[in-house]
This record gives C-alpha cells, sequence and structure tokens, in this order.
C-alpha cells in the first residue's frame, strides 16, 4: 500500500505543475454485497447512498482525491427458519484516489467519456444493530470504472472490490470483504 501512495502522490505532483483543476460535488447510490457463505445463508445488497466529492487534477490524464460519507446496506438472509434474517447498515468515511484518462473530449466539450481505476479506504463510523468493536475500523479496496461528462454534468459508474475483512472474526458469519457499485451524479466546477 506504501508503494501505490508514494506512486498516488508522484502523479500528484506531476499533474498539479501543470494542470487544470476542477471540483467535482456528487451524489449517489449504491449496492454493497459480501462474501458469500453457502453453508448458512446469502447477502443481497440493498440500496445505500454517498455524498461528497471529488477534486480532479490534469486535462487528458488526471488523479482525483476525493471524500464521501457512504451508507452501504446489505441482508443477510438465513436458511434455517428459525434464525431471523439480519441487515447491515454500515456508515462511514470513503476516501477514494483515482488515476484516469479522457478517452473522448476535453474540458471545452460538450461530452466527454473517460475511464479510471484506483485504491480507496473505507473508514467505519457506526454499523447498526451489531456490535462495532466486532469490525474493523479501516478497510481497503480497488476499484475501477467510466464517466460520461455532458457539459458540466457528469454521471459515473465504479466497481469496488475490498482488499481487506470487514469483520474482525469472520467465523459467525463470513463477511469478510465486500464488492460496491457505485453510481454518482454531480457537476463539475473548473477553476
Amino acid at each position: 500500500m506504501k508503494y501505490f501512495i508514494a506512486l498516488a502522490f508522484f502523479a500528484f505532483v506531476c499533474a498539479t505543475a501543470t494542470a487544470q483543476l476542477a471540483i467535482k460535488p456528487a451524489a449517489g447510490i449504491n449496492l454493497t454485497d459480501f462474501s458469500k457463505d453457502p453453508a448458512t445463508g446469502k447477502f443481497k445488497a440493498k440500496a445505500g447512498y454517498q455524498l461528497g466529492g471529488t477534486i480532479a487534477f490534469g486535462k487528458k490524464a488526471y488523479i482525483e482525491p476525493g471524500f464521501f460519507w457512504v451508507k452501504k446496506s446489505t441482508e443477510y438472509i438465513t436458511e434455517d427458519t428459525n434464525e431471523e434474517d439480519i441487515t447491515f447498515d454500515i456508515s462511514g468515511i470513503r476516501i477514494p484516489v483515482s488515476i484516469g484518462a479522457n478517452l473522448a473530449g476535453n474540458e471545452k466539450s460538450l461530452i466527454g467519456l473517460r475511464v479510471f481505476c484506483g485504491a480507496s479506504a473505507f473508514l467505519l463510523t457506526s454499523i447498526k444493530d451489531l456490535d462495532k468493536d466486532d469490525f474493523k475500523t479501516a478497510s481497503w479496496g480497488v476499484f475501477a470504472g467510466a464517466g460520461l461528462d455532458i457539459a458540466i454534468v457528469f454521471v459515473e459508474l465504479s466497481h469496488e472490490w475490498s482488499l481487506t475483512n470487514i469483520r474482525k472474526n469472520i467465523s459467525q458469519i463470513d463477511i469478510g470483504k465486500s464488492r460496491s457499485l457505485f453510481i454518482n451524479a454531480g457537476i463539475r466546477l473548473p477553476l
């Protein structure tokens, strides 16, 4: 992870030296699923949401750090009729850092298409109906996605895979790693 941070910092310094800067407030929805435990039940993704924004540095190639308040929700459906289903409502701060490229269009075009990938940290702040001490405070992930720009409006779709377990002890219910689909929409404010 320290090599990724060093690479991201180097890219950030290079991009900001001659970069165009844009602030991108955004809001969106997410669907989160956890590692499967086929022996006892299954996970069903429920809609969650996020609110925050990013700052993009660069023109054709860019680096884009961000900060989002995120609520993820997943339902664990048990096959045992004597046990209740469990809903995992997890809230926290997501800090993504992406590196991307504009495939079509530029900052002056009406329509643009871009792709990006990166890494993120998720800092757990609360979890509903479960003991927060059973969960790790921070988890790490990687993601990839694409964005469509129409004038100053943008829509992004990305898929994230966690690299670390969310729960400290996964022997109870296997919710070790998560997968999330993020859909964000917002406006791009060039400076």
